[in-house]
């Protein structure tokens, strides 16, 4: 299974990724080298909106469809 995430920063900015594992992923973003530049300086990260999908595909091109939602549009897809 594949995710597609939105993390909400510690300065209320909105991440979008994709992994296949979203508890180490997570784990990464708010403890890890291994997270995001973007999220290191704007920890902690809270997991607010996620979509599972049984292809990689499928993950990776509904994440760049994220990242192109303005924030407004990422607000009114997790319920914000």
């Amino acid at each position: 299974m594949f995710h597609t995430y939105i993390l909400r920063c510690a300065d209320d900015t909105l991440y979008v990724g994709c992994t296949n594992d979203l508890a180490k992923r997570l784990h990464q973003h708010n403890h890890a080298r291994g997270g995001a530049k973007y999220t290191s300086g704007r920890r902690p990260v809270i997991l607010v909106y996620k979509k599972s999908f049984r292809t990689y595909t499928k993950a990776r091109a509904t994440e760049g469809e994220w990242k192109r939602l303005s924030r407004a549009e990422k607000l009114a897809l997790i319920g914000a």
